[in-house]
């Protein structure tokens, strides 16, 4: 085997060639490129094993004028292992120098308050792979811990951390050469979407995903999938293998939770101590090669391609969960400033890629993770953008949510460091949130914004051509739902959230979700009143969580969940925008009430696909190969309809598909204020559907008229209250048509042995009243009858109510004259619901908390 060796290294000075490692394919040359602008001198080390061994060659890099090191390299392909020394003022080069030693050592930090030492092999921030994480198995075998890494005073085996060579225990970069294709961009509209969100992991690792297809063979529309290969559960080859299963449920996007290399002692199917959810981010360009079946070099980045690949195949675009708002490094260790354990970035350009205090203090304020990183440096928001183009372009990846991305707009170099107020500003102009715009528009990828972190709550704030995860949307369904009877607010963001997206590019960037990775379950959501998460394996224990969560156990009844739990997925995916579901909602998963299990690699976390396919599913065992394991509560109970099928998991299908069909759902642009307009318009009554509804109130009806966009009107009948509600569909007689009504869905227990649901051409049809049963939706279908030269006042006796571009509700086709918000004070037929603040008891005699 050739040493790496260098070549013309009179040219690197006034070299250009970007960052990272990249194969020169005419030379067969390899570039090198590292960002330390305050650094004096950087080593370019190359080591035959990721563990356990020096470096068997090192070449000294020359910085440019541009602050990059950089050097080119002959032998040094596909595969080959490297990694940096850096030294700074705090610790100049000294001929004596030794890995291992203090020669030339002054101090921990430089004037500026960067952290240099020499003893601390680094790797590259832009490596396409890395070998392992500081939190491996790998370094207990090399024989050290985590604690070789720390610089500074800290002591580690009796001697200052600082001294502490890591060179046979640190994360090497990978270089990588791959030519593995990711297929065609499937590039639906914005509004076409559905998004899945996902783990890698959980989504195929429980047992009973090798028998998928076998399982699921029996119910409809999720015949021919196949079953998972025991060795591929938990993984890239895994995930791809459950394209099939998403598209016959009517998803068009996976959005997968961190894939990013991550610092975690979480291995295959061990449960560590932390982060199995990957939001601590170690290499911002390299897969996670845990959730690879492939460990090989180069075989988490080929196997992740082709299940991107196998995703496209499907008609089905990948999203990637981001986290580019801190850094797993560490933070201060001990609580001293001089102390850090830094592997990549910090030891870099500490104060280009993190946010300090005044006196160098890594800080967590808007994370509550630490490391959190400077949006004020060029530097920092680079590697963002060059992140991203990379899984976009090398990796096949079609869009990115990020997390807490209010940081991203933060500029903590424009005020004083201490001055928190200052610092806790948001600046929606920020150039790299404009930047990241721009490069999704020129590139057709979509970005997601979850538009909040503990500093502050951005949504409807960040600049057009992002989504945003509409937590308001979240907060008022689930409030609704329970009987709180806010009803301005469920108008206002089942109509898609004009007063926070209307200066955006349409509705389709409300990214609507009652549930997420953080927090209950759908079914959890209506199981239970307050979080679970002290409970033992597999379960629990874990920490955090949120305590506000607006759920309701349903007063224990069992069939009133099922229904509240299809009232949450139906408005999910009928409201203006774009529906998020998470994994295994769709046929009730359970995580025994546990809204916080971000560090549990479980058998009682990850999907068990028996359950889709049981009437019972929170009765079966949770792994039949360990029956001594705590069972699921049984939240579920037992579903009406033909065994062995799950009904929810119908119900979802035929939801999801409804949108997918339904251009009326499908739509960038909120309705017209004004009668007969061409778009598609969701407009609001009361259950005579002759007035608006009233604030508090809590049966109300949706009228969704398509207008010109091809697809069918519909009534959403709406029935949050313990009583049942008579809803008036005698049209208006001065309409120029009538609709031929066809009940296509009912939420209520007395459906479920039909499925809750009925193809338009054998649903009922339905003239006169209707009645829907306590907690229940129904939803009615008609071909459009209204002629644009001759509108009328849609299908009932009145105007009916529609949400204003400020988001208040005004009397539809009124809204050039001045009408107060609508607060009735008048007295019509209708049950006498309490306050909204004290909901009324449901059927089963329980009260739902406020």
């Amino acid at each position: 085997m050739n040493e790496p060796r260098a070549v013309h290294p009179s040219r690197w000075a006034t070299a250009t060639w970007p960052l990272g490692a990249h194969l020169r394919r005419s030379s067969g040359t390899t570039t090198f490129a590292v960002a330390a602008p305050a650094a004096t001198r950087v080593t370019l080390e190359f080591f035959p094993e990721a563990t356990g061994a020096d470096a068997h060659a090192s070449i000294v890099m020359v910085q440019g004028a541009d602050g990059v090191w950089r050097a080119e390299v002959n032998h040094a392909r596909h595969g080959t292992l490297y990694g940096f020394r850096v030294w700074g003022r705090n610790w100049s080069y000294d001929p004596a120098w030794k890995p291992g030693s203090a020669a030339g050592f002054l101090t921990d930090r430089d004037a500026d308050l960067n952290h240099f030492n020499p003893n601390k092999v680094l790797f590259d921030p832009y490596a396409r792979e890395v070998t392992h994480n500081p939190m491996s198995q790998a370094v207990l075998d090399a024989g050290a811990d985590r604690g070789v890494f720390g610089s500074g005073p800290v002591p580690w085996r009796g001697r200052p951390g600082r001294e502490a060579d890591t060179a046979r225990y640190a994360p090497k970069g990978v270089v990588i050469e791959d030519t593995t294709r990711t297929g065609t961009h499937p590039r639906h509209p914005e509004e076409d979407n559905a998004i899945y969100e996902a783990h890698v992991k959980n989504l195929t690792l429980h047992p009973s995903s090798t028998r998928l297809g076998e399982l699921l063979a029996n119910t409809r529309g999720f015949q021919g999938l196949p079953n998972i290969p025991d060795h591929l559960r938990g993984t890239y080859a895994g995930a791809a293998l459950m394209a099939p299963y998403l598209r016959a449920l009517g998803m068009t996007v996976i959005e997968l939770l961190p894939v990013h290399e991550t610092d975690s002692d979480q291995v295959g199917a061990h449960n560590g101590t932390t982060n199995h959810w990957g939001y601590q981010t170690l290499a911002f360009f390299a897969p996670n090669r845990d959730y690879s079946s492939d460990k090989s070099l180069g075989g988490p980045t080929r196997e992740f391609k082709q299940m991107v690949h196998a995703f496209h195949d499907a008609g089905i675009e990948v999203f990637l969960d981001v986290v580019y708002n801190h850094s797993a490094e560490g933070g201060n260790w001990g609580g001293d400033l001089d102390s850090a354990g830094f592997t990549t970035l910090g030891g870099f350009a500490t104060t280009e890629y993190y946010a300090l205090t005044s006196s160098g203090g890594l800080i967590d304020g808007a994370t509550g993770t630490s490391n959190q990183t400077n949006f004020s440096s060029p530097l920092t928001c680079d590697l963002v953008l060059d992140s991203l183009r990379h899984w976009h372009d090398t990796m096949g990846v079609d869009g990115f949510r990020f997390d807490l991305a209010p940081v991203l707009g933060r500029r903590p170099n424009a005020a004083e460091a201490d001055d928190w107020v200052a610092q806790r500003r948001f600046f929606s102009n920020h150039p790299l949130l404009d930047a990241v715009a721009q490069l999704a528009a020129e590139n057709n990828i979509e970005v997601i914004a979850e538009a909040w972190d503990l500093w502050g709550y951005e949504v409807g704030n960040f600049p057009s051509g992002w989504g945003e995860w509409n937590g308001r949307f979240r907060d008022a369904m689930r409030a609704f739902s329970k009987g709180d009877g806010n009803t301005d607010d469920f108008m206002a963001f089942f109509n898609g959230d004009y007063l926070h997206f209307n200066d955006n590019d349409g509705p389709q960037k409300s990214i609507n979700f009652v549930t997420a990775h953080d927090g209950f379950t759908m079914f959890d959501l209506v199981s239970y009143n307050a979080k679970n998460n002290d409970q033992p394996y597999p379960f629990g224990p874990s920490d955090g969580g949120s305590d506000n969560n607006l759920s309701w156990d349903s007063g224990g009844k069992k069939s009133l969940r099922r229904t509240r739990w299809r009232n949450l997925w139906l408005l999910t995916f009928l409201a203006r925008g774009v529906p998020m579901i998470v994994s295994g909602d769709e046929y009730g998963r359970s995580q025994n009430g546990n809204n916080n299990p971000w560090s549990l690699n479980t058998v009682g976390i990850w999907n068990n696909w028996a359950q889709a396919a049981s009437a019972s599913p929170s009765k079966l065992p949770v792994d039949p190969g360990q029956p001594e394991l705590p069972g699921y509560h049984h939240i579920v109970g037992t579903m009406k309809g033909e065994p062995p099928v799950n009904q929810l998991l119908v119900f979802a299908r035929y939801v999801a598909q409804l949108r997918r069909t339904q251009a009326t759902f499908r739509q960038r642009t909120w309705g017209e204020m004004t009668r007969g307009g061409p778009d598609v318009s969701y407009v609001y009554f009361g259950t005579d559907l002759n007035d608006p509804p009233r604030p508090g109130d809590r049966q109300l009806a949706v009228a969704i008229d398509s207008g010109v966009s091809g697809g069918d009107d519909f009534w959403i009948l709406v029935n949050m209250y313990d009583q049942p509600a008579r809803f008036d569909l005698s049209e208006w007689t001065e309409s120029p048509a009538s609709h031929d009504w066809v009940r296509i869905i009912d939420t209520a227990p007395w459906a479920e042995p039909e499925g809750n649901a009925w193809p338009k051409e054998s649903g009922l049809h339905v003239a006169g009243e209707y009645t829907v049963e306590p907690w229940s939706i129904v939803v009615l279908q008609a071909p459009p009858t209204r002629r644009p030269e001759a509108p009328g006042n849609l299908w009932g006796r009145g105007g009916g109510v529609q949400m204003d571009r400020w988001g208040i509700p005004h009397l539809r086709g009124r809204l050039d004259e001045a009408f107060e918000r609508i607060r009735r004070s008048f007295v019509r037929t209708a049950p006498d619901a309490p306050p909204p603040d004290q909901p009324g008891p449901d059927a089963a005699g329980a009260t739902p908390p406020a």
